[in-house]
């Protein structure tokens, strides 16, 4: 391998801010935070808005939407009006 064109891989925490879940995995990404974490080490942290831990799909709270409904509601709302007979 040629030194110095290879990116940074090593151990990073993967925080998602809106549950305060998060789990350490090998990455290239780059940052300049760091956090100690559980096992008492000090790593970068990469903060993450979503994870499978926070996601509606992943956690079983995901909304199931009426889609045969709202097809009729749009052909209801957007059919071709008959023109009134003049008479």
């Amino acid at each position: 391998m040629k030194a110095g064109i290879h990116p940074n891989y090593r151990e990073v925490v993967f925080l998602d801010t809106s549950c305060d879940f998060g789990f350490v995995t090998r990455s290239t990404v780059s940052t300049s935070e760091t956090i100690k974490w559980k096992d008492g080490n000090e790593y970068p942290v990469y903060k993450i808005e979503i994870s499978a831990e926070s996601h509606p799909f992943y956690t079983g709270k995901q909304k199931i939407m009426d889609t045969a409904g709202r097809v009729d509601k749009f052909n209801k709302r957007y059919a071709k009006k008959t023109p009134a007979k003049a008479g």
